[in-house]
C-alpha cells in the first residue's frame, strides 16, 4: 500500500456536468433523449429504457454546455443515492437528479471511479451523507470531499480491466437473454396477433392465470435487516433485498399490483422469477394454465396494455378482479401446445444464462474491495 495516495474525490475531478434546477420541456421529436435514474445501475447506460426526449430548440437552450461527453460518469443524487454508469454513446442529457463526472484521467482511471463509486464501503459511506428525510439526497460538497485511495494509474487500470472483464460476460449474457425473449414476442406476434383467425374463443386473462396472491407476506426494512441474505425479496417491480426464508419455490410471473405497476406505455411491470423467494404484497404472484405454461403467458402479458384497469391517481393500482377481467384470445390449444415446445428451451437458456449473470456479480462484488483495498495484489 506504499504506493497508495489518498485525495479527496473533488481534486481528481475535471468537469462536472450539473442539470438541476432545469426541468426541460418534454418534446414528441426525439432530438435527444433525457437520461432518468432508470437508466442508471449497469455499467453502461441502458437507453432501451429511455422514453422522453427534448427537442433541438430545447437541447440548444438548456442543455447544450451540459452535455456528457463518453468516458464520463453518471451519478444520481436525488431519490435513489449512488446509482451509477459510464457514458459509452456522445447522446444524452442527464435529468435533474443526475450527475456528470469526468475525471483527470492523469491521475484517475474513469473505469476505476466507476467501480469504486459501486465499492459496498463507498455505498455506505454515500448513504451516510445523505441529508434528505422523505427523498433521499446528496450535496455536491459532501460528494467531493469524500476520500479516495488510488494506486498508480496504471494499477488502476488493471484493477478496472480485470472487473471490466466480469462485467463484459454479464452484458453478453443480459444481451444474449434480451435477444431470445424478442425471439419468443415475436413468433408469439406472428402466430397470434398477426394471424388471429376470427373462428378463436373470446375468453378472460381469468381463464388461463392461477394466482396465488394469499401466500404472500410483506417484511418491513428492519425485519429483513436482521436476516441472512439467502433468498430474493421481490416487490411490485424489482427485487428488493434478500432474507433468510422462502414462500415460493418454483417458476411464476410477478405482475405489480400497486406502486409501479406499469410502464410509461400502459403494459404491466412483470417479472419472471424462479427458484426459492419471498414476495411482498406489492405483487401479483401467476403461472399460467389451461393450455397457457407461465412461460406463454409471461409473453402474451408482455403485449397486453393494462392502461384500462389501472385506477388510483395517486397511487396506482391494479387489482385482481380487474386483471382476471382482462379479454384475451385463445387460440387453438394445439398451436399453443407447439408454441410452448419451441420457447421451453429458449427460457430454458434465459434461465441459464441469468444464473450465471448471478454467479458472475458475486464474483465481482467479492473481488472488488478486495482489489481496491489492495487485499488483492495485481
Amino acid at each position: 500500500m506504499s504506493e497508495w495516495k489518498t485525495y479527496k474525490l473533488g481534486d481528481l475531478i475535471e468537469c462536472i456536468i450539473d442539470n438541476r434546477g432545469k426541468s426541460a420541456p418534454i418534446s414528441i421529436s426525439n432530438y435527444q433523449p433525457i437520461i432518468e435514474i432508470n437508466a442508471l445501475g449497469q455499467r453502461e447506460v441502458n437507453y432501451d429504457v429511455i422514453r422522453k426526449y427534448v427537442s433541438k430548440e430545447t437541447y440548444d437552450t438548456w442543455f447544450r454546455a451540459g452535455h456528457p461527453k463518453i468516458g464520463d460518469i453518471l451519478f444520481s443524487t436525488v431519490g435513489t443515492i449512488g446509482l451509477t454508469s459510464l457514458m459509452t454513446q456522445d447522446v444524452g442529457c442527464i435529468a435533474q437528479n443526475i450527475i456528470a463526472l469526468r475525471v483527470n484521467d492523469k491521475l484517475l482511471n474513469n473505469l476505476y471511479l466507476y467501480y469504486f463509486l459501486n465499492n459496498k464501503t463507498t455505498k455506505i459511506n454515500l448513504n451516510n451523507l445523505n441529508i434528505g428525510g422523505v427523498q433521499p439526497s446528496i450535496k455536491l460538497p459532501h460528494l467531493l470531499n469524500m476520500p479516495i485511495s488510488l494506486p498508480p494509474l496504471a494499477e488502476q487500470k488493471r484493477i478496472a480491466d480485470i472487473l471490466s472483464a466480469i462485467d463484459d460476460k454479464i452484458e453478453l449474457n443480459r444481451r444474449i437473454n434480451a435477444n431470445l425473449e424478442q425471439q419468443a414476442q415475436a413468433l408469439y406476434k406472428s402466430w397470434f396477433v398477426d394471424n388471429k383467425k376470427d373462428d378463436w374463443e373470446e375468453k378472460r386473462l381469468d381463464d388461463i392465470i392461477s394466482i396465488y396472491d394469499s401466500q404472500r407476506k410483506p417484511l418491513s426494512g428492519q425485519q429483513r435487516e436482521k436476516m441472512e441474505k439467502l433468498y430474493p425479496y421481490y416487490g411490485a417491480a424489482s427485487l428488493m433485498d434478500y432474507v433468510d426464508n422462502y414462500l415460493f419455490d418454483g417458476i411464476y410471473i410477478l405482475l405489480g399490483e400497486d406502486g409501479t405497476v406499469s410502464d410509461s406505455e400502459g403494459f404491466p411491470m412483470l417479472q419472471y422469477v424462479w427458484g426459492k423467494f419471498w414476495v411482498n404484497n406489492h405483487a401479483h404472484i401467476l403461472q399460467g394454465k389451461n393450455g397457457f405454461t407461465t412461460e406463454s403467458l409471461y409473453i402474451l402479458l408482455k403485449q397486453t396494455n393494462v392502461s384500462s384497469i389501472v385506477t388510483g391517481a395517486v397511487q396506482p393500482k391494479i387489482s385482481q378482479a380487474n386483471l382476471k377481467s382482462v379479454p384475451i384470445t385463445m387460440p387453438p390449444i394445439n398451436l399453443l401446445n407447439q408454441y410452448n415446445n419451441i420457447i421451453k428451451p429458449i427460457f430454458n437458456q434465459i434461465r441459464i444464462h441469468h444464473n450465471q449473470i448471478q454467479q458472475l456479480s458475486t464474483l465481482r462484488d467479492t473481488l472488488l474491495p478486495k482489489l481496491m483495498s489492495g487485499e488483492i495484489k495485481i
